[in-house]
């Protein structure tokens, strides 16, 4: 009976994880199935089971079960979609009695300068300037909304340029050729390393002194990126900058986005001075 014991251990150990993905697939199937039957498609708790079924589906090579679960994906954006399309248009008329315009549709809004993306399925948002977040992930409500918005555009739309912007600038920019054995050709420094070094720069003796994170005086991208617009802004300027590859837009150390509207703009990967 050894041999016989053996035969069937290994067949038991053979089947067993197939028996587990099918029992947690029809699982899924089924909660699947039970929101589907509703008279009204409920796009969150759709997105959760959606995330199951997916999961269990991996498990399991069986095309009928792939075709469903691509037909209840099918489902759930569309009903993700409409729930963003009914949050958006009562985002809109909150700005409305404010006096003020949301553009775009979902996922993408725009007020002004500002862009908001709706991440439907965690019911969360955030305000961003170009391609730079601004905001943490923040849950929808109308309130919370507004409320950072307000902020953002005291911090970021309404900042002033500060005169000594373009002379620190030029000063990082030159710093980074001095490290150089051989001057770059056209003078051009990847604009990220100029932010880097105009953030050092600007680091005052306790700092020095003593570095940590407490003494450090942090220059947060999305500043560097609104001070080279409102420069760009004023007219003629010392600098050109070179407009990135598709390579170098693809990596945030290698280019910065700078936006023209709230939705268009360029990526740039290196700054020069005449």
């Amino acid at each position: 009976m050894q041999e016989v014991l053996a035969q069937l251990t290994a067949a038991q150990r053979e089947l067993e994880p197939n028996f587990k993905a099918l029992k947690t697939a029809v699982a899924a199937l089924n909660t699947a199935v039970k929101l589907a039957s509703e008279n009204k498609a409920d796009a969150l708790p759709m997105h959760k089971a959606l995330l199951k079924l997916e999961a269990a589906a991996a498990e399991v090579d069986n095309e009928t079960l792939a075709t469903a679960v691509s037909t209840f994906a099918a489902a759930t954006q569309q009903a993700l979609d409409d729930l963003a399309f009914d949050f958006a248009k009562d985002l809109r008329e909150a700005f409305a009695r404010r006096g003020e315009t949301v553009d775009g549709r979902p996922p993408i809004l725009t007020v002004g300068d500002l862009t908001f993306k709706i991440e439907m399925a965690s019911r969360k948002g955030q305000w961003l300037y170009g391609r730079e977040p601004l905001t943490n992930p923040i849950p929808l409500s109308l309130t919370g909304i507004l409320k950072a918005y307000d902020q953002q555009v005291k911090r970021i739309v309404n900042r002033q340029l500060e005169s000594s912007f373009l002379p620190d600038l030029q000063k990082a920019w030159q710093d980074c050729m001095d490290k150089r054995k051989q001057r770059p050709s056209g003078g051009r420094i990847n604009i990220v390393e100029v932010y880097a070094q105009l953030t050092m720069n600007r680091q005052n003796a306790r700092f020095w002194n003593a570095p940590s994170r407490s003494t450090f005086k942090d220059y947060e991208r999305v500043l560097f990126v609104r001070d080279l617009v409102l420069a760009q802004e004023q007219g003629e300027t010392p600098f050109r900058l070179g407009v990135a590859t598709k390579s170098q837009a693809e990596q945030a150390s290698r280019a910065i986005w700078l936006p023209r509207t709230a939705v268009d703009g360029n990526y740039y990967s290196d700054i020069t001075f005449e």
